[in-house]
């Protein structure tokens, strides 16, 4: 089969590895003679992917077993912004707002106690990162999107937050960015930009913090210690996309692990950037900082709306998939996560150079 090149912003692409793995493990399981969908959650052959993949992320983000737990959880990231202030907004939390995922979890936070504005762009579309903060010292934690699926930008480093406890929704550059992920109380993503399927969302969090901070009076589904405790077996997990997802883990660790993986998402951002830089006033990149670019999803407009039709038009025509914008910005959108390959934005970039040429 003839693989798209697939920009799609999620769910999006995987490895073609993962693919066949659980596409075999649907079938016939571990050799049980059962599929993968089919198998009881509290079986030792599940038991031992739920444990491996617990395991290699940790590996994976240079975090230790005895520090941080990793949680399997449902309800997607959207699910993750009302349960982090539902766990640890005693009086008030900073969210720095940078687009509309950002803007979610704040809206959540005000359910839950005082949310507060320590940053935003949202003066100008959310076309830039903000670089100073207002952070409330006894904030009980801080609030981050690391990468901004919608508009193109991204952090390249987590801001320095003091004793305040940082949380990060890393949704859209979860594994594709090397952070000290030490730095963060608590991360999650869901998994479907960068790590598996969609259905499945991935929690690291920091187990001193969940002790000495987390709320115990709280709903049990909703208390994040419900799932710890039971190591993500509270109720049943979503079986397949876990396993895609450590399937995930073992592809990043074959191919270098997080610092390999940001160095070939540069390169392929570099590629498609390199073209929007040589005809600014054809390509307008919708980013306003070079630095503030995303590696995952790099965003432009054209001059004109149908313009930009015919280029996702002809695009698609080239088995080149998922370039429309988001619908409330328009333009164009080519994501580029970590299991897209370079000659996919390659391929891209030799078509915007001919676009180009036959339309400027």
């Amino acid at each position: 089969m003839a693989r798209a090149h697939n920009f799609n912003a999620g769910p999006a692409i995987l490895p073609v590895d993962v693919v066949k793995e659980t596409a075999e493990a649907v079938i016939d399981f571990n050799g049980t003679g059962m599929g993968l969908m089919e198998v009881s959650h509290r079986s030792k052959e599940f038991d031992a992917v739920m444990l491996e993949a617990q395991k290699d992320l940790l590996t994976i983000m240079n975090l230790s077993p005895d520090e941080y737990d990793v949680l399997f959880l449902g309800g997607g990231a959207s699910m993750q912004f009302l349960m982090v202030p539902y766990n640890f907004m005693h009086t008030q939390a900073d969210y720095i707002l940078t687009g509309v995922w950002a803007k979610k979890a704040y809206k959540e936070g005000k359910f839950f106690g005082k949310a507060n504005v320590a940053a935003t762009s949202e003066d100008t579309n959310f076309n830039y990162l903000p670089k100073s903060f207002n952070f409330a010292p006894d904030a009980d934690f801080v609030h981050i999107t690391t990468n901004n699926t919608i508009y193109g930008t991204e952090w390249k480093s987590l801001p320095d937050t003091g004793n305040v406890p940082l949380v990060a929704d890393m949704s859209s550059d979860f594994l594709g960015m090397n952070f000290d992920y030490s730095k963060c109380s608590l991360i999650y993503a869901g998994a479907q930009k960068n790590v598996g399927p969609s259905g499945v969302t991935v929690v690291v969090i920091k187990k001193s913090w969940l002790e000495e901070k987390g709320k115990k009076d709280i709903p049990t589904m909703m208390n994040y210690k419900t799932h710890t405790d039971n190591g993500s077996m509270f109720n049943t997990p979503p079986c397949l996309p876990v396993f895609a997802v450590g399937r995930t883990f073992k592809w990043i660790m074959r191919n270098g692990g997080v610092a390999a993986i940001q160095a070939n998402n540069e390169k392929k951002a570099k590629v498609i950037y390199d073209v929007i830089d040589a005809y600014p006033d054809f390509y307008k990149g919708a980013v306003k900082n070079a630095e503030d670019r995303s590696l995952m999803n790099i965003t432009w407009n054209l001059n004109t709306p149908e313009l930009e039709s015919k280029f996702i038009s002809e695009a698609k025509a080239l088995n080149m998939i998922g370039l429309k914008g988001h619908r409330s910005v328009g333009g164009v959108r080519a994501s580029v996560y970590n299991a897209c390959p370079i000659e996919s934005a390659q391929a891209l970039a030799k078509f915007m150079e001919e676009f180009y040429k036959n339309n400027k």
